[in-house]
């Protein structure tokens, strides 16, 4: 049975990726001059929690590197996305908050 810390970061990292794929795409319909940090914050975030969460499922060797990477990553799209008040700004912040958490979880574990 594996770390439910493990479990967890998977789960955050699959969830942060759509989240973020959901705002870069409304962002890009609404403002995309003004949102440009934030739907490039987006689309690398939902890039590497999604690869994160592969490398983790493979216990690759590099899987806390990328991990690190990834709360990163998720810390400054929380950051990007909370101050805008869309819908989807703030459920790509609650998700990114999430993931940042369950990466430093799972490194800590």
């Amino acid at each position: 049975m594996r770390d439910p810390n493990f479990e967890q970061c998977v789960q955050a990292c699959y969830e942060c990726a759509v989240a973020c794929d959901i705002c870069a795409s409304a962002c890009l319909h609404e403002n995309p001059a003004y949102m440009r940090r934030c739907i490039a914050l987006c689309t690398d975030c939902a890039a590497v929690c999604r690869l994160c969460a592969a490398m983790l499922a493979r216990d690759g060797e590099f899987a806390r590197a990328l991990c690190t990477l990834c709360a990163l990553m998720c810390d400054a799209g929380a950051r990007e996305c909370s101050p805008h008040k869309a819908e989807h700004c703030q459920v790509c912040a609650g998700a990114c908050l999430s993931c940042t958490l369950a990466c430093r979880d799972m490194l800590e574990a």
